[in-house]
């Protein structure tokens, strides 16, 4: 039996090598260029006004008469007053507070109270201010909890009042009293 081989010089082996190195790199480009793309995207940000907040007036339960029974004022947000209990309301006075400001357009503001009721101290045994309500459509209870309203002004101004019931004592000492309540505003 006879076998057959065949044998290649060594100079044609390195024509081969050589030659399969030289167009393994285009036989692959092709690959290659299919793997490789490009995309574009867009970079955005949006420049909001610096949110500015200021007390316009004090809340102001107005003058009242305490009898021998306890009773409450309430001045609510559109600035209307009323009683129960004990309590005769004298003359006209009595406002909500009213807050203004200016910020972007269409933004949205959380708004919240540092806490739910304060106490007004005097001359006599204090009194105390809660169930604060903002002004807005519709009008909504504030609490420590955020709630939210809408800059609706192109401009960019708000203004908004805030009410809240008073608790007076039964047969309250005369005299002035007055407390303070905290507002917070943030941008959304």
């Amino acid at each position: 039996m006879r076998t057959s081989h065949i044998s290649c010089p060594l100079p044609v082996q390195r024509g081969l090598t050589a030659f399969a190195l030289l167009i393994a790199p285009v036989a692959a480009s092709p690959a290659l260029a299919l793997a490789q793309g490009n995309a574009q995207s867009e970079a955005e940000a949006i420049v909001l006004r610096p949110l500015s907040f200021f007390k316009v007036n004090d809340l102001d339960f107005g003058d009242i008469i305490p009898s021998n029974t306890a009773g409450t004022v309430t001045i609510g947000p559109d600035g209307s007053r009323s009683r129960t209990g004990g309590v005769t309301l004298a003359g006209g006075g009595g406002e909500p507070a009213r807050f203004a400001g200016l910020g972007s357009f269409n933004r949205q503001v959380n708004i919240s109270l540092g806490s739910n009721s304060i106490w007004l101290t005097g001359p006599g045994t204090r009194m105390r201010a809660r169930t604060f309500e903002i002004g807005s459509t519709p009008t909504a209870i504030l609490s420590t909890s955020p709630t939210r309203f809408r800059i609706t002004s192109s401009l960019g101004n708000y203004n908004f009042p805030v009410g809240a019931t008073l608790e007076v004592g039964a047969n309250q000492a005369p005299g002035d009293y007055s407390g303070t309540f905290t507002i917070t505003l943030n941008y959304l």
